[in-house]
């Protein structure tokens, strides 16, 4: 097991030698996940674990990979897409040029959710999706549109439930296993590695999106990277989050009114 004291000279050891700062992640959570990690590698001793890291890039790799989340799925919450659907795009559809940002998108999901919903109110053409993430391996997934079929089944159950009407399947091509998204759907978006805890705002957006990313943080960052989105996001735009997170106790949260229950708030102010 790694100690408490060991973990932070690991987090000292991330941020001086390559510069990833997840010293305001939550302690709880990377507790969880290095000990995992440390017992799945069976290391003989913390020495060992601390030098594989500081060391070799192949496992500095594993060892980002493992201790940020990337579990996400097409359509995760219908009901919060349902809302996109009906509330948000309508609103969005009155601007010559749409930005959305998917922050901390992981493996992509939720963004060609996204383009698909943009596809079915025929605002695609003119939609540019920015989706970014801390690991470029997750990101490479995402670019290449290509998932398990096995999933298909549950996403296609979750893209009935958010109001789709088109059959699912011919949004991809099933080939070996694996479905192959819509290379138009891919067309309109930007993959791009992007740290929420140390860069900054690099454009400004209609709607961003961040969910289940935030929980995993402590309250001071939580607030930091609010106010990133607050800059980036332009005036009456929308704040989409996920169901354990809030924008109530931030220091932003006087501009922004919740629309309902599926965590959705609009800048007015």
């Amino acid at each position: 097991m790694v100690n408490d004291h060991e973990i932070e000279i690991l987090l000292n050891d991330l941020y001086e030698v390559h510069g990833y700062d997840f010293t305001d992640y939550s302690r709880a959570s990377l507790r969880r996940r290095i000990n995992r990690l440390y017992e799945l590698d069976r290391f003989p001793s913390f020495a060992e674990f601390r030098y594989k890291i500081k060391k070799e890039p192949d496992y500095l790799k594993r060892f980002v990979e493992e201790i940020t989340v990337n579990v996400t799925e097409m359509f995760r919450d219908p009901l919060f897409y349902k809302t996109i659907r009906t509330e948000i795009l309508p609103v969005l559809a009155t601007y010559p040029l749409i930005r959305i940002w998917h922050a901390g998108c992981s493996t992509g999901e939720e963004v060609y959710s996204m383009a698909i919903l943009l596809k079915e109110a025929n605002l695609l053409h003119k939609s540019l999706l920015y989706a970014t993430d801390i690991n470029p391996d997750v990101l490479q997934t995402g670019m290449n549109g290509i998932f398990p079929l096995t999933h298909m089944k549950q996403y296609s159950e979750n893209y009935i439930t958010s109001g789709g009407t088109n059959d699912f399947s011919t949004y991809y091509s099933a080939k070996y296993n694996f479905a192959k998204f819509d290379e138009q759907l891919r067309s309109k978006v930007i993959f791009a590695t992007h740290n929420l805890v140390s860069d900054h705002s690099f454009n400004e957006f209609q709607l961003i999106l961040c969910r289940n990313v935030l929980i995993y943080f402590e309250r001071d960052l939580q607030n930091k990277v609010y106010a990133l989105f607050d800059q980036s996001l332009e005036s009456l735009g929308f704040l989409g989050l996920g169901n354990k997170e809030t924008l109530r106790f931030s220091p932003v949260a006087e501009k922004y009114k919740q629309l309902n229950k599926q965590k959705i708030w609009r800048k007015i102010a």
